[in-house]
């Protein structure tokens, strides 16, 4: 069995899928490694690109799915790994010699490790560290009560013991990342918090791109595990914090 299976969920993505798999393949260590992409039957040169890496990937599937959260569901259903993370097209790891500190930090048998996340825009260029660059700081004991006030890990770095994470709910296509989150959360007896950034976030994704479906969904996970008078009010200091964080950056929130 693998250390860890790394998922990569793609659609129509042969501009930013190579920077991934690159990523992937310059850590090394792959005999402790299992590497699956996932693939919504892409039309462009996604498939090819696939193709030219074929024997450094252990599992490719590419057909028609119910979107980014089906995909990443069916990339569960078939790893082997004991620990799992997704990595998406244009996501990368933070450095070259991450993946050796993420499995030094695996042999402790937490439940859960997580750790910062690196911006980058479209071109690569680093935008800043999400816990810099946004309100969302990651607290020092994480637990699924400290997403009561918004996510405070993106799932890129976001490492789960495979036997502990359920199923991406499909009611939501934007914001099951959070409920996803916060349900292994539930389960983790031992979460541990890797010193430096995971992961390179490459900005400008589903959620970005429709900020206001995003939002209601995010209310409607909240209210499913804090009830509606707390996801109120939690979302009235949100809204707040969001105003006092852009206004001191000079009216931008990132």
């Amino acid at each position: 069995m693998a250390k860890l299976s790394i998922i990569t969920i793609t659609y129509q993505a042969e501009k930013f899928l190579e920077r991934t798999i690159q990523s992937i393949l310059e850590q090394g260590h792959r005999p402790e490694i299992e590497y699956v992409i996932v693939d919504g039957a892409s039309t462009d040169g996604t498939l090819a690109l696939i193709d030219t890496y074929r024997k450094d990937i252990d599992h490719v599937i590419s057909e028609k799915d119910r979107g980014i959260y089906d995909a990443m569901n069916k990339g569960l259903q078939v790893v082997n790994g004991e620990y799992v993370l997704f990595l998406n097209a244009g996501d990368t790891f933070a450095a070259k010699n991450t993946l050796e500190h993420l499995l030094k930090s695996l042999d402790s048998n937490p439940d859960i490790l997580v750790g910062d996340a690196m911006f980058v825009d479209m071109h690569g260029q680093e935008i800043g560290l999400r816990s810099v660059v946004t309100p969302h700081r990651i607290p020092a004991k994480l637990t699924w009560k400290s997403f009561k006030k918004g996510m405070v890990i993106c799932h890129q770095s976001f490492i789960v013991k495979r036997d502990l994470a359920p199923r991406f709910n499909l009611e939501y296509q934007l914001s099951s990342d959070i409920d996803w989150e916060i349900k292994c959360l539930k389960l983790s007896q031992k979460t541990m918090q890797l010193a430096e950034p995971i992961c390179q976030y490459l900005m400008g994704g589903a959620s970005v791109q429709n900020l206001k479906k995003s939002w209601k969904e995010r209310f409607h996970v909240m209210q499913s595990h804090f009830g509606l008078l707390q996801t109120i009010l939690a979302h009235v200091w949100i809204i707040f914090r969001g105003i006092r964080f852009a206004l001191k950056k000079g009216g931008k929130y990132w």
